[in-house]
């Protein structure tokens, strides 16, 4: 089994993050690991100011562009502290369904509903910035429906279309898992064999060992480019041949349906990317001991 990875808990992050410089200096840490440079021309030669943990850079400005360790990061521009701010990514990231905005604004007792809404999706757009390389190995793909059903909504507000790709409230989310390795998912505008084939050829590499999908048709010119590429036929109640099987995608799948189910309860298809982004940071990160480090760093 895989040995279980320490993450923060409330008391290392109260210990960690006593106060505002605390919470400065461990951004400007992992902000500049090689030290600071101007957020705008990445020059390194800045020089400190007399307040703390800003600096000025004289060769992207005329007279001196001055600039803050928030400058340039999702935390540039809020009224919040910066410790209310590694408050809420720490509930996020320690909350494997994750945890609603409403929830949040209960724990940290924020004023209002909207201010915990707008921090959770600042948040969740600074996750979503992630390196990117191609899947290899024993690779599984497939698609789902998030959302409610047509059938649910009151009478006078149906819109009488059934069927999966049809159900005018369900949106399509595809993904690409390695196995024991990262997750790769996408919300599609289009359902049809070029989006998900194009899907495939961005996320996994030509190189892969063996490629597991199902039955589907939008997956059949891939034999052509991927010679590894087999497929489980679940109309015939076929799950597992050998290596072939999807299991490990649709294990990150109901982590997604029991989030918005049990967590989130509804998501509009506007956001719903970036609380995808959110469970795919989660998920490749699931071994990582410094998680929250990392997502720090690229907020």
């Amino acid at each position: 089994m895989a040995k279980r990875i320490h993450q923060m808990t409330f008391a290392d992050w109260e210990r960690a993050f006593p106060n505002e410089d605390a919470c400065r200096g461990y951004l400007s840490l992992h902000r500049w690991p090689k030290g600071v440079s101007c957020p705008r021309c990445g020059n390194r030669e800045v020089y400190a100011l007399s307040r703390d943990f800003h600096w000025q850079c004289h060769q992207c400005a005329p007279q001196g562009y001055r600039f803050s360790v928030i400058a340039g990061t999702i935390f540039e521009n809020t009224n919040k502290p910066l410790r209310d701010w590694f408050r809420v990514i720490h509930l996020m990231l320690t909350s494997k369904k994750g945890i609603s905005a409403l929830q949040i604004q209960r724990m940290t007792g924020f004023g209002s509903y909207k201010t915990a809404w707008y921090m959770c999706h600042r948040i969740r757009a600074g996750l979503a910035n992630e390196e990117f390389r191609k899947l290899i190995g024993l690779v599984e793909v497939d698609e789902t429906f998030i959302g409610g059903s047509d059938k649910n909504r009151h009478a006078d507000e149906r819109v009488g279309k059934k069927g999966g790709y049809l159900d005018p409230l369900k949106f399509t989310v595809i993904g690409a898992v390695q196995r024991k390795g990262n997750v790769v998912a996408r919300v599609l505008d289009k359902v049809n064999t070029a989006t998900m084939a194009n899907f495939v050829r961005e996320a996994v590499s030509t190189d892969v060992e063996v490629l597991c999908t199902d039955s589907a048709r939008a997956y059949w010119p891939l034999k052509e480019e991927y010679p590894g590429h087999g497929m489980v036929d679940h109309t015939r109640h076929q799950y597992v041949v050998g290596a072939l099987h999807t299991n490990t995608i649709e294990g990150f799948w109901s982590l997604i349906k029991r989030g918005v189910m049990g967590s989130y309860h509804k998501v509009s298809r506007k956001y719903l990317l970036l609380y995808v982004a959110e469970f795919q940071f989660r998920y490749n990160n699931r071994l990582n001991p410094d998680i929250f480090g990392e997502a720090v760093r690229g907020c």
